[in-house]
């Protein structure tokens, strides 16, 4: 029987073996990431702790790789990252992994796009982002998640191969972007991956199947990996493992599949958990 902890006074982690992790591996905006979009200096110190260790650590985000380099420069030749919903891994710079997504569905999806121009779309490549809209409130929050972009006024213009499509309503993508893209379920990973965004991305990239990857490459179990998470793009990654941590702060979806659930990413819920950790 699955229960459901909430870590609000104390820590209650007796339903996971966290005495042979290793490998940890965290979304980032929701769960990492502060509300500020902030690394803290406290998961640094408890980083360095787990790298003494052997633990790897793995950030996974629908963010774009130079968005989550930035955040994580300190570290970033010790850990892996998991970018654009699992389209892309980057160790050391170097990319080992691209699930890229043909150009002819891009354009489809844009084509599908202009009868909703309350949308906005991003197209996003390993290391550049892409975006038609002329929207400078828009593009104010595109710098956050895409620190590499430009806008363009066609997909010709486009001179990276594509990852994901990227799309963004200001009130809800659950609720005014899913819906116009649903159909594209069958062909396509279909994501709800924040508040706000909706990712269209290879039917073949997900968090899942990439985490998959680096535990091959690595040799480790999936029993032997800690794994946070706060919205529904994570879900292959958290069903991949009995350690899965769901934030206080997350979908209602998220925090029912996990194994516990811990303080939300405002009141360091990760950095509690690794405490833990650490601990064994």
């Amino acid at each position: 029987m699955k229960i459901l902890i909430l870590l609000v006074s104390g820590f209650f982690l007796s339903l996971m073996n966290l005495s042979n992790i290793k490998m940890v591996v965290s979304d980032m905006d929701g769960t990492l990431l502060n509300s500020n979009h902030e690394v803290s200096p406290l998961f640094l110190e408890l980083h360095e702790q787990m790298h003494q260790r052997g633990i790897r650590f793995v950030a996974a985000s629908g963010r774009q790789y130079p968005s989550m380099i930035v955040k994580l420069t300190e570290i970033g030749e010790k850990m892996s990252f998991i970018a654009e919903n699992g389209a892309l891994i980057v160790e050391n710079d170097e990319i080992i992994h691209a699930q890229e997504l043909p150009i002819h569905t891009v354009n489809e999806v844009l084509n599908t796009l202009e009868s909703h121009p309350e949308i906005e779309p991003v197209v996003c490549c390993a290391n550049q982002a892409y975006t038609p809209s002329k929207n400078p409130k828009f593009i104010q929050i595109l710098e956050e998640y895409y620190s590499s972009h430009q806008r363009i006024s066609n997909t010709e213009e486009i001179l990276h191969a594509p990852l994901k499509v990227a799309l963004y309503h200001p009130i809800s993508g659950e609720h005014h972007i899913y819906p116009a893209v649903k159909g594209y379920d069958k062909e396509l990973q279909v994501k709800i991956s924040g508040d706000y965004w909706v990712d269209l991305s290879h039917k073949e990239a997900n968090k899942g199947v990439a985490l998959q990857k680096l535990l091959d490459y690595y040799n480790i179990d999936r029993n032997e990996i800690l794994v946070f998470g706060d919205y529904l793009n994570d879900i292959e990654m958290l069903r991949m493992t009995p350690n899965s941590v769901a934030m206080g702060n997350a979908h209602p979806e998220i925090k029912a599949m996990a194994s516990i659930v811990t303080e939300s990413h405002d009141n360091f819920g990760v950095e509690r958990v690794l405490q833990e950790l650490l601990k064994h």
